[in-house]
Protein backbone atom coordinates (compact mmCIF):
# COMPACT_ATOMS: atom_id res chain seq x y z
CA UNK A 1 0.00 0.00 0.00
CA UNK A 2 1.16 3.33 -0.72
CA UNK A 3 2.28 5.56 2.33
CA UNK A 4 1.58 9.48 2.99
CA UNK A 5 4.98 10.69 3.61
CA UNK A 6 6.19 10.97 7.58
CA UNK A 7 6.69 14.39 8.20
CA UNK A 8 5.32 17.68 6.35
CA UNK A 9 8.47 18.84 3.46
CA UNK A 10 9.85 15.13 3.07
CA UNK A 11 8.27 15.13 -0.48
CA UNK A 12 6.31 17.61 -2.53
CA UNK A 13 3.14 15.55 -4.01
CA UNK A 14 1.81 17.40 -7.10
CA UNK A 15 -1.96 17.00 -7.68
CA UNK A 16 -1.55 14.24 -9.81
CA UNK A 17 -0.72 11.48 -7.19
CA UNK A 18 -4.13 9.65 -6.40
CA UNK A 19 -3.08 6.78 -3.31
CA UNK A 20 -6.21 4.82 -3.49
CA UNK A 21 -6.25 4.10 -7.13
CA UNK A 22 -2.23 4.08 -7.02
CA UNK A 23 -2.38 5.46 -10.30
CA UNK A 24 -0.32 9.26 -11.11
CA UNK A 25 -2.37 11.68 -13.77
CA UNK A 26 -0.52 14.09 -15.82
CA UNK A 27 -1.61 17.81 -14.70
CA UNK A 28 0.18 18.85 -18.39
CA UNK A 29 1.17 17.32 -21.19
CA UNK A 30 5.11 16.42 -21.20
CA UNK A 31 7.89 14.03 -20.88
CA UNK A 32 8.00 12.20 -16.97
CA UNK A 33 10.70 10.41 -15.31
CA UNK A 34 8.71 7.47 -13.68
CA UNK A 35 10.10 5.41 -10.90
CA UNK A 36 9.21 2.57 -8.99
CA UNK A 37 11.23 0.22 -6.43
CA UNK A 38 8.72 -2.62 -5.34
CA UNK A 39 9.72 -4.73 -1.69
CA UNK A 40 8.36 -8.01 -2.52
CA UNK A 41 7.53 -11.19 -0.53
CA UNK A 42 6.14 -14.38 -1.37
CA UNK A 43 3.42 -15.32 1.11
CA UNK A 44 3.64 -19.02 0.89
CA UNK A 45 7.60 -20.76 1.41
CA UNK A 46 8.04 -22.82 -1.61
CA UNK A 47 8.40 -26.38 -1.77
CA UNK A 48 11.21 -28.48 -3.22
CA UNK A 49 10.04 -28.22 -7.00
CA UNK A 50 7.07 -26.14 -6.48
CA UNK A 51 6.91 -23.50 -9.42
CA UNK A 52 8.59 -23.27 -13.44
CA UNK A 53 12.11 -23.40 -13.56
CA UNK A 54 13.45 -20.20 -14.14
CA UNK A 55 9.99 -18.18 -13.10
CA UNK A 56 10.36 -14.60 -13.59
CA UNK A 57 8.75 -11.40 -11.72
CA UNK A 58 8.18 -8.51 -14.58
CA UNK A 59 7.22 -5.00 -13.58
CA UNK A 60 5.73 -2.51 -15.80
CA UNK A 61 4.86 0.58 -15.41
CA UNK A 62 2.29 1.74 -17.76
CA UNK A 63 -0.04 4.26 -19.73
CA UNK A 64 -3.58 3.78 -19.39
CA UNK A 65 -2.92 0.29 -18.66
CA UNK A 66 -1.83 -0.19 -21.73
CA UNK A 67 0.97 -2.49 -21.20
CA UNK A 68 2.43 -2.78 -25.05
CA UNK A 69 6.10 -2.03 -25.21
CA UNK A 70 5.92 1.13 -26.81
CA UNK A 71 3.89 2.63 -23.86
CA UNK A 72 5.49 1.06 -21.27
CA UNK A 73 8.91 0.95 -18.68
CA UNK A 74 9.82 -2.81 -17.72
CA UNK A 75 11.97 -4.57 -15.73
CA UNK A 76 12.70 -8.17 -15.53
CA UNK A 77 13.51 -9.91 -12.56
CA UNK A 78 14.67 -14.16 -12.03
CA UNK A 79 12.80 -15.55 -9.45
CA UNK A 80 15.78 -17.81 -7.89
CA UNK A 81 14.86 -20.50 -5.59
CA UNK A 82 16.06 -18.93 -2.50
CA UNK A 83 15.11 -16.37 -0.34
CA UNK A 84 11.44 -15.19 -0.02
CA UNK A 85 12.00 -11.54 -0.10
CA UNK A 86 12.88 -9.50 -4.03
CA UNK A 87 13.47 -5.93 -4.45
CA UNK A 88 12.66 -5.18 -7.83
CA UNK A 89 13.28 -1.34 -9.41
CA UNK A 90 11.97 0.06 -13.05
CA UNK A 91 12.95 3.95 -14.16
CA UNK A 92 12.43 5.64 -17.57
CA UNK A 93 10.77 8.33 -19.40
CA UNK A 94 7.62 8.14 -20.87
CA UNK A 95 5.73 11.15 -22.47
CA UNK A 96 2.04 11.47 -21.14
CA UNK A 97 -0.65 13.81 -22.78
CA UNK A 98 -2.90 15.65 -20.23
CA UNK A 99 -5.07 13.73 -18.59
CA UNK A 100 -3.53 10.58 -19.24
CA UNK A 101 -2.52 8.32 -16.07
CA UNK A 102 0.59 5.87 -15.36
CA UNK A 103 0.42 3.11 -13.02
CA UNK A 104 2.62 -0.10 -12.03
CA UNK A 105 2.05 -3.73 -12.99
CA UNK A 106 3.29 -6.53 -11.44
CA UNK A 107 3.23 -9.85 -13.90
CA UNK A 108 3.67 -12.56 -11.83
CA UNK A 109 5.00 -16.31 -13.37
CA UNK A 110 5.95 -17.69 -10.17
CA UNK A 111 4.26 -20.77 -8.89
CA UNK A 112 3.55 -19.22 -5.77
CA UNK A 113 1.32 -15.78 -4.16
CA UNK A 114 3.58 -12.50 -3.73
CA UNK A 115 2.91 -9.44 -1.57
CA UNK A 116 4.34 -6.04 -2.11
CA UNK A 117 5.23 -4.77 0.86
CA UNK A 118 5.26 -1.57 2.35
CA UNK A 119 8.16 0.62 1.94
CA UNK A 120 7.99 0.49 -2.02
CA UNK A 121 7.26 3.37 -3.96
CA UNK A 122 5.95 4.97 -7.08
CA UNK A 123 7.10 8.81 -8.16
CA UNK A 124 6.96 10.75 -11.35
CA UNK A 125 8.63 13.88 -11.78
CA UNK A 126 7.95 16.37 -14.77
CA UNK A 127 11.50 16.47 -17.01
CA UNK A 128 9.66 19.51 -20.05
CA UNK A 129 6.98 19.78 -22.20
Amino acid sequence: SLSQPEREGMFHRGPGLNLTSGQYTAPIAGYYTFSSTLHIVRREPRRKGQGRRGSRLRVLICVQSHCQHYSNLETVSRLESSGDLFTISVTGTLYLQAGQYASVFVDNTAGSPLTVQSGSDFSAILLGM
